[in-house]
C-alpha cells in the first residue's frame, strides 16, 4: 500500500504543531520551513484537517493552527484518513453487505478473509499510534542527533 504525499505530508505537519504549538499557534510558514513542504500545498491540507476536526485555525497577528485535542487522543489513523479516504489496502466487493456488494463470487470465495485481515490489520496499526507517542519519538530522535553532534565536535577538539 502506498500513501500519497497527502497523508505523508500531512503527518509531518500534525507532528510538527504538535511539538511546536504547546504555547502558540503555529503558521503554515513556520512549518513548511521546517519540514520543507511549499505553503501552498500545507494550506489545502490544513483545510481538510480542519474540516476532520483535527486542527482550529487561530486569526491575528499570533493567528496559525492548533491541534483541536489533545495529541493523545489523534491517531495517525485519523489523519490519515482525513487526508487519504479509506485506507483499505484492497476495496474487495466481496466484504460488503450482500445488498450493496455486487460481487457474484462473494458467497464461496475464500480470497476475501485475506483482504479482510489486511484491511483489519492495517486500520489497527494506525489507530494503535496516537500523536503523542510521536511527539515522544520526535524528541528522542532529535536529543540522540544532538548528542552525536556534540560527540563528533568533541572528537574534532
Amino acid at each position: 500500500m502506498n500513501f500519497s504525499t497527502k497523508g505523508r505530508y500531512g503527518l509531518r505537519a500534525m507532528i510538527d504543531m504538535a511539538v511546536n504549538s504547546a504555547e502558540e499557534a503555529v503558521s503554515i510558514s513556520s512549518i513548511s520551513a521546517r519540514q520543507h513542504i511549499s505553503e501552498s500545498y500545507l494550506e489545502q491540507l490544513m483545510a481538510k484537517l480542519k474540516k476532520a476536526g483535527l486542527i482550529v485555525s487561530i486569526r491575528g497577528a499570533q493567528g496559525g493552527y492548533k491541534l483541536a485535542k489533545p495529541a493523545g487522543e489523534i491517531s495517525v489513523g485519523d489523519i490519515l484518513r482525513a487526508l487519504e479516504g479509506s485506507l483499505d489496502a484492497v476495496d474487495c466487493p466481496g466484504l460488503k453487505s450482500d445488498a450493496e456488494s455486487g460481487c457474484t463470487d462473494a458467497d464461496f470465495c475464500v480470497a476475501k478473509y485475506v483482504w479482510k485481515r489486511i484491511n483489519d490489520s492495517i486500520t489497527e496499526a494506525v489507530d494503535e499510534i496516537d500523536l503523542a507517542q510521536l511527539v515522544e519519538e520526535s524528541r528522542r530522535a532529535q536529543a540522540n542527533h544532538q548528542n552525536k553532534e556534540k560527540d563528533s565536535q568533541e572528537r574534532k577538539q
